[in-house]
């Protein structure tokens, strides 16, 4: 099958390099980071085993259990980019139980399958830009200088005519209008024509008000189907409108790429990439276990046990009808996260426990940790603020004993209100860099800054001095 040979060749990342990828951008849990990796790579190896036994072999689904800003999600949002498959992030509390008002569960995969749907075209078009380039090109040339018609007397079907041989006194329409097509080509590919205005028909875009129809089974998926209708009758109203080349370029490689890519084969190519090598984060799922009462319920929202029985026959493995085709359920990989504060994994309903056989429960950041975070990752809240420092012509810098004390309040915070997390360290950074950031550009536009302990403690120090006032700021 090609779609398993591309997801063969694209998700051939061994557990540890999976590992190393994700120690970029997440600082600890090497737990959970091992788990997904071993997941992941476990695609691979499913579709690389013998056949007879290939359908068999079921992913096993992981629970990450730990607070809030310990890297739950950021494992999610950097496993999609790794995962190189069709990947979705949904929250559990978003679902509601089949007959009430709101998302049924399913509509998970019908997302998975419109995401994989978009990602098969977007690589299709890719194969086949070099062509939808050339016919751009044609169409760019017909607008500037239109082709002749030929009439059946015209016999006459290409030209070999050269400079030296080139009579302009002679020559006829066809091959004049040949030769002023071939220099305005050329003009075309130096970009000497970006500026001219041509006149296009553009298709409008399509993107109709959200419709959405709430209710019982298969509604929500009538709701999507009478969009997608309203939409092909507003498709057939295109519009002229006159635009710069360098405008009317990207619109009309955009229709030309559409016409080369076969659609059929990219829905059917689709569902079995979903099929295959589908990854579904629920995240929130501790949001509908809570705690059950005596009855079995969990208070006023007694939709909670209804969503997980629902999410029972998809995570097991079912067949979900979407608009491109059935889906089998029965091989994506399911990853589920919860903080667990006031419910535990054990208030989840016996079956769903049972689905989800592997358990990583994630630790709760230090102040080495945070320190860490502030300076080993890619995307270190501390670098973000240097490069928005630099727009402005301020080269910003954070001294090692700065990072060390905004580190250790933040643990110190945590501890002693409500551990946030990594996210208590978004809330310290912009109340330590909130005077320097309102006085620049006005009063500071340019030079080097660097950021101190001591600065750090005059702009923290009346916070932590004063209890209530963390309370509130922090």
């Amino acid at each position: 099958m090609s779609d398993q040979n591309l997801i063969q060749k694209e998700n051939s990342l061994t557990p540890r390099q999976i590992v190393e990828a994700l120690d970029t951008y997440i600082i600890g849990q090497s737990d959970a980071k091992k788990s997904v990796a071993i997941a992941l790579r476990n695609r691979w190896r499913r579709l690389n085993s013998d056949e007879s036994i290939r359908d068999e072999i079921v992913p096993n689904n992981i629970i990450l259990i730990g607070p809030t800003g310990v890297g739950k999600t950021e494992i999610a949002r950097r496993l999609a980019k790794l995962a190189k498959a069709p990947f979705i992030k949904v929250e559990a509390s978003k679902f509601t139980e089949v007959g009430y008002v709101g998302r049924d569960v399913e509509s998970m995969i019908r997302d998975l399958t419109d995401i994989a749907v978009s990602m098969v075209k977007s690589e299709m078009q890719q194969r086949v830009m070099k062509k939808a380039a050339e016919q751009v090109e044609e169409r760019l040339l017909d607008l500037l200088i239109p082709p002749i018609r030929k009439t059946s007397r015209d016999k006459k079907t290409g030209f070999e005519t050269t400079d030296s041989s080139f009579d302009p006194e002679s020559a006829t329409d066809d091959e004049l209008n040949h030769r002023t097509r071939e220099k305005f080509r050329e003009k075309l590919r130096n970009g000497d024509l970006e500026d001219r205005k041509v006149e296009i028909n553009v298709q409008p875009s399509g993107q109709n008000p959200m419709m959405q129809i709430f209710g019982p089974g298969g509604m929500e998926e009538m709701g999507m189907n009478l969009q997608d209708m309203l939409g092909s009758l507003t498709k057939s109203r295109s519009k002229k409108r006159q635009m710069k080349i360098s405008d009317a370029r990207p619109i009309l490689l955009n229709e030309e790429t559409e016409k080369l890519i076969d659609h059929d084969a990219a829905n059917q190519e689709a569902i079995e990439r979903v099929q295959n090598s589908g990854i579904v984060f629920i995240d929130e799922i501790d949001k509908v276990a809570g705690g059950t009462t005596g009855d079995g319920r969990s208070g006023p929202d007694v939709s909670r046990q209804g969503v997980q029985r629902d999410m029972l026959p998809i995570v097991e493995g079912s067949n979900v009808s979407t608009k491109y085709g059935m889906v089998k359920t029965d091989h994506i990989l399911f990853i589920a996260s919860g903080a667990f504060h006031t419910a535990k994994p054990s208030d989840l309903i016996p079956e769903l426990q049972g689905r989800f056989p592997i358990r990583v429960e994630m630790d709760s950041l230090t102040e080495e940790d945070f320190y860490n975070i502030l300076t080993r990752p890619k995307n270190a809240l501390t670098k973000q603020y240097i490069a928005m420092m630099k727009s402005e012509g301020v080269d910003l810098q954070f001294s090692d004993d700065a990072i060390r004390e905004i580190a250790k309040v933040g643990a110190e915070v945590n501890a002693a209100i409500e551990n946030i997390g990594a996210r208590r360290l978004h809330t310290i950074l912009s109340t330590v860099l909130e005077e320097l950031q309102f006085a620049i550009p006005d009063d500071i536009g340019s030079g080097n800054i660097t950021i101190d302990k001591e600065y750090v403690d005059r702009q923290l120090e009346k916070l932590t001095r004063d209890k209530d006032l963390s309370h509130y700021i922090l």
